[in-house]
């Protein structure tokens, strides 16, 4: 694994890291206060390709490979995260699903226009009943004819009501368990669902999160995305990329938590001397630079695999585990730094705090990739 960047991926990560500083980064508090979408800054990401970062060329996507996505993840994240998490999920969920599993035509209907930003992408398997038991998959879908019809509802969707398009897990066999559950695509304009309650959440606040609502909802018969039944092993084998996108965020967040931290530790001043200059307050800056580049070593581990093409599983949710806990605790620290101006909106500390949470939650909690991480320790043969 070579750590240098080619001129080529430097370059990369400086155009998504001033696209951020300079379309975002002047709006982060706005968006943030009024739960604004950022619909026309997503639209630009899609001119620019990110939105189709994994996606071949000749699809409509940039080309890049995992550890590009990576950075371009860690870059708008370090600015926004809720920009951060609307592209990652778009990208390693909604369009990836479609990428790895969907047929050439549904590729050719689907994949390119989501790469080109031309719509947007939702991903559903979370219920009510079915959020870390995700096979407890309550939504169904029987077949009608030449059709299939959906029932049910999915929750905490990321672009669930900005979305035009999303890929949805339900039943189709009750008595196969997880082996019934059967992975469609959906346009989200048509008749039969909808979006329902648009969540009023804790931070990431500029990112859209709704409830899909299915109510006799009528697709075609080849919307089934591969076989019958195999939905939730391709919904599976998806968060293994879905988590290196969760770990990007987490790592992106906690980058922008310490240098604002840094900046502030070397501005503000006590006892007549920078506050940088106390040990306490170095000590802090060390752990959050350290924990950083630890995090930063086990992500780009797990893009590297992933762009060797080998399972990533295990090194996935390790990074996913390590990069949202350890975006925690900057966060933290970062507000610890700045004091009583810490839990103001006057300095973006808060926010980041507010932020960062999620990501010990969301696409698997840190409880969840602890026993994936330990059933792989102890898979027989491993």
């Amino acid at each position: 694994m070579n750590f240098a960047l080619s001129d080529e991926q430097e370059a990369i990560r400086r155009m998504v890291r001033d696209f951020a500083e300079s379309e975002i980064a002047p709006h982060v508090m706005e968006w943030d206060e009024a739960q604004v979408f950022p619909r026309e800054a997503i639209r630009k990401l899609g001119a620019l390709g990110m939105m189709g970062v994994l996606v071949p060329e000749e699809y409509g996507g940039a080309g890049l490979s995992y550890v590009d996505y990576i950075h371009v993840i860690e870059e708008l994240s370090r600015v926004d995260g809720s920009v951060g998490i609307s592209v990652a999920a778009h990208n390693s969920l909604a369009t990836n699903h479609l990428w790895m599993f969907g047929s050439e035509e549904q590729r050719r209907k689907w994949v390119t226009p989501l790469a080109q930003g031309k719509l947007l992408g939702a991903w559903g398997l979370t219920e009510s009943e079915a959020g870390s038991d995700s096979a407890g998959t309550k939504t169904t879908a029987v077949l009608d004819g030449d059709s299939w019809v959906l029932n049910g509802s999915k929750n905490f969707i990321t672009l669930g009501s900005a979305g035009d398009v999303a890929v949805l897990m339900a039943v189709t066999d009750k008595s196969s368990a997880k082996h019934g559950i059967s992975a469609f695509v959906v346009d989200l304009h048509q008749k039969g669902i909808h979006a329902g309650k648009k969540e009023n959440k804790l931070g990431l606040r500029a990112s859209d999160t709704a409830t899909l609502v299915m109510e006799d909802c009528r697709i075609p018969a080849e919307n089934l995305i591969g076989q019958q039944g195999q939905g939730f092993i391709q919904a599976m084998k998806v968060l293994d990329g879905g988590r290196i996108s969760i770990a990007a965020l987490g790592l992106g967040m906690a980058q922008g938590a310490f240098e604002c931290a840094l900046r502030y530790s070397q501005q503000r001043r006590q006892f007549g001397k920078a506050i940088s200059e106390f040990q306490s307050i170095q000590n802090y800056l060390a752990d959050m630079a350290t924990e950083i580049d630890a995090a930063r070593l086990l992500t780009h581990r797990a893009g590297w695999l992933k762009d060797q093409g080998r399972l990533t599983t295990k090194e996935s949710s390790m990074a996913k585990l390590f990069s949202s806990e350890v975006a925690v605790r900057v966060a933290n620290l970062a507000v610890q730094i700045h004091g009583g101006y810490g839990f103001t909106k006057d300095f973006p500390a808060e926010k980041f705090y507010r932020d960062v949470k999620l990501c010990t939650i969301g696409e698997g909690t840190s409880e969840i990739q602890r026993m994936v991480i330990a059933r792989e320790l102890l898979r027989p043969g491993r």
